[in-house]
């Protein structure tokens, strides 16, 4: 795991800190240190501690209120929109995480708990098979572009959604990729067949796949 990865679990680590940032990532505008106070019955100074160790972790970025008469502007706070990627409702190291737990629990190869989260997403409906797919894998982060040739079909996967795990551990991040990407598409009568690393931070992993014969 990165350098910024392993902050940003250390400053979520503490209960308080991640009772504020998931406030402050479910609001639907930026929050005030007055409205956090009033919302978990603390002092500003002990808000204003946790929100730059949030700060500075790269979870949520500080902005100012338009002036409203004498006195400074009040201090706004939202989530980093990177953070809402790896950390929000279904970020993807939230998804990760559980995948890990999974395969700790269970003892089952990262292939087979990958294709076991996969299995378990919603489906969908409608649709060609490959389009489909490609739904799932841009909802799963992937961006995915669909390449055809004679013969053959594949997806270059054109972002990794754990790119800083998947540098620290090849191997289980990219058979958990393999795992999920089957798991998908077995709900969509497609057969991945292989996943072709390539350097997670400039991503095009090709993940090469058929339709099931009818």
């Amino acid at each position: 795991m990165s350098t910024d990865v392993q902050q940003q679990a250390r400053a979520l680590g503490d209960p308080t800190r991640h009772r504020i940032f998931r406030l402050i990532l479910e609001s639907d505008e930026p929050v005030s240190v007055g409205h956090l106070t009033e919302l978990l019955d603390l002092n500003h100074n002990a808000i204003r501690q946790h929100l730059s160790k949030l700060e500075r972790a790269g979870l949520v970025v500080r902005t100012q209120a338009p002036p409203q008469g004498p006195g400074r502007p009040r201090q706004l706070f939202q989530a980093h929109p990177d953070a809402i990627t790896d950390w929000g409702t279904g970020g993807a190291y939230q998804r990760l995480s559980l995948m890990l737990m999974d395969m700790l629990r269970s003892g089952d190869p990262a292939v087979e708990v990958g294709r076991r989260a996969g299995r378990s997403t919603d489906p969908g409906d409608g649709k060609d098979p490959v389009d489909r797919l490609e739904d799932a894998l841009t909802k799963g982060g992937f961006a995915p572009v669909l390449i055809r040739g004679e013969g053959r079909a594949e997806f270059s996967l054109e972002r990794c959604p754990f790119v800083a795990a998947a540098e620290t551990d090849p191997d289980t991040v990219c058979s958990l990729h393999l795992g999920l990407a089957q798991g998908l598409a077995e709900q969509h009568g497609v057969v991945v067949e292989t996943l072709e690393r390539r350097n997670p931070r400039r991503a095009g992993c090709r993940l090469r796949f058929r339709l099931e014969a009818s």
